[in-house]
């Protein structure tokens, strides 16, 4: 199965995994599921690390892909049909990179692994990751 994890949990993933619900954890730890990481996440990231929102061990264009490699998480590029997309979608969320996940969600067909609430009002298939 293909899953795409939103931010929150894949940074629960990287350092306090005990927050994910344990079917969540076997789902990313699963080889035969191929995980994505979108690059919203990664955009996501590095402006929370700049605005000193966001404590990590080293610069995100170092963090993020030696995490990516160590536990064979996929890219996930975001394409102008995702960002497009976004317009259609309903305001249940104002968070612009949770609505960019979200539409690569529906047109890739990805369940999302998230632990946000706001996500179950949008037309996606959940995995929930929230303990």
């Amino acid at each position: 199965m293909n899953i795409l994890l939103d931010t929150q949990c894949w940074l629960w993933w990287i350092s306090e995994p005990e927050r994910l619900r344990d079917y969540a954890r076997d789902q990313i730890a699963d080889r035969g599921n191929q995980i994505f990481l979108s690059a919203a996440s990664s955009w996501e990231i590095a402006i929370k690390y700049a605005l000193g929102k966001l404590d990590l061990p080293e610069p995100p264009e170092q963090f993020v892909p030696k995490r990516l490699a160590r536990d064979a998480i996929s890219k996930l590029a975001v394409e102008h049909i995702h960002a497009l997309h976004t317009a259609g979608l309903p305001f249940h969320h104002r968070d612009p990179f949770d609505r960019l996940i979200i539409s690569q969600s529906r047109i890739e067909g990805f369940p999302v692994l998230t632990a946000d609430p706001q996500f179950k009002a949008y037309n996606v298939d959940i995995i929930w990751g929230g303990g």
